[in-house]
């Protein structure tokens, strides 16, 4: 009788809170406008028609991101959006990037279930493109981006959580199916997809970061003191083949990829601040996987050199990399009357490809002046130096550079 008058009204009250809680609705848009001068790889492309250089306006990326609370326990979360829109389309397609829910046990133990950017690995696997401290996030983080997955984004269902000062997650996810088929060189295969298992752990030092989002903070300027340290690993069975999967004589390969990194964001007493990076990847896609990326590529074919078209180079393969980003934030001041916290930074990556003869090396250099120190009406300045692979030697021989000025504007 005692346990019974001691319980009942704890029911009550929690009743009661659920029955006061009211849904939230949030939603923003957000766009990133580039205006981009690039030196072209030699031999590019353009409608049939030989280009040595570009110069180009295009939206990088465009973002529509709804949320809701619908309940105390349960949260759904969804992003309209696109990348690349540039004068080699005619159309501005929008397509769903995310779309899931996630029930909160406790803060120790969520789970999710839909499509979502949810992975592991490491840091920047999946990252906020609103907060990104470089004029473009490292996309060889993104190693099977647009082969079997779409931007990142999969089909799967995920735990995650915080104890103490670790926060984790653990993603079970179903790869998109692979059309193409390999001819002679390790690429990814065209059978059934098998799960990809993927986890993260990091372990936070000083204040905690949000886990609310699968995507990650690239800098917290003058406003968080951060200092984590990481590590994960992807595997998917099967996932490379070096021929048609239907023939006998076709070899498999596992994907297995492992890595570890640092991230610190620390305000200064004189009211800058620091944000720096550290990672290390070890991925294996099987013999000799390489493959050429160029972000937002305002070339549509040719190439001579080994790099392929436009503003290609070898950004994912087989093999180890290093990537550091550093950059200072100076307080918020005014330039030209108008308050702004400018942010200089560079980041480099440093990739030994199994099927390269040298190692590639990316440096990227971004200045970010940020308007009333707002993410969201920021303008930068961006040069990448990338360098070029001659095809028959497979070393390297030169280095090229693009240009960009970006604007990002977000509105609620």
């Amino acid at each position: 009788m005692c346990i019974a008058f001691l319980i009942v009204p704890t029911l009550l009250t929690a009743q009661d809170k659920e029955e006061a809680f009211k849904p939230t609705i949030n939603w923003n848009v957000r766009a990133q406008i580039w205006l981009r001068y690039s030196d072209l790889n030699e031999g590019s492309l353009i409608n049939n028609e030989p280009v040595s250089n570009a110069a180009d306006i295009t939206i990088r990326r465009l973002r529509i991101p709804i949320t809701a609370q619908i309940t105390p326990k349960i949260y759904f979360y969804s992003i309209i959006g696109g990348n690349n829109y540039s004068f080699k389309g005619q159309n501005f397609p929008l397509e769903v990037l995310d779309l899931y829910v996630e029930y909160t046990f406790n803060k120790a133990f969520e789970a999710g279930l839909g499509k979502s950017g949810w992975q592991g690995l490491n840091r920047w696997n999946i990252r906020s493109n609103k907060t990104l401290m470089g004029l473009d996030s490292p996309l060889f983080t993104l190693n099977t981006v647009e082969k079997n997955d779409d931007i990142g984004r999969l089909m799967g269902i995920w735990f995650k959580g915080q104890v103490g000062k670790i926060d984790y997650r653990l993603a079970f996810n179903r790869p998109l199916i692979v059309r193409n088929v390999p001819t002679g060189e390790v690429n990814f295969a065209n059978n059934r997809p098998r799960i990809k298992t993927s986890t993260y752990v990091k372990y936070q030092f000083f204040e905690h970061e949000s886990n609310k989002s699968a995507y990650q903070t690239g800098t917290y300027l003058q406003t968080k003191k951060v200092f984590n340290i990481g590590a994960g690993f992807q595997h998917q069975e099967k996932a490379m083949s070096d021929g048609d999967a239907q023939l006998a004589s076709t070899n498999f390969y596992d994907m297995t990829h492992f890595a570890a990194d640092s991230f610190l964001n620390l305000p200064l007493i004189n009211g800058d601040a620091i944000t720096a990076y550290l990672g290390y990847y070890d991925y294996d896609f099987g013999k000799d996987y390489i493959r050429n990326v160029g972000a937002n590529n305002p070339t549509d074919g040719g190439g001579i050199d080994f790099n392929g078209t436009g503003v290609a180079f070898p950004m994912i393969g087989t093999g180890a990399t290093w990537y550091t980003q550093f950059g200072y934030a100076f307080k918020q001041t005014k330039v030209l009357n108008q308050p702004m916290i400018i942010q200089p930074n560079f980041a480099i990556q440093h990739s030994n490809w199994d099927a390269l003869e040298d190692k590639m090396t990316v440096y990227d250099f971004t200045v970010n002046f940020l308007l009333n120190g707002s993410q969201g009406n920021k303008i930068s300045i961006g040069y990448q130096h990338r360098p070029i692979f001659d095809a028959a030697t497979l070393q390297q021989k030169d280095y090229k550079g693009m240009a960009v000025l970006q604007y990002q504007i977000a509105m609620k």
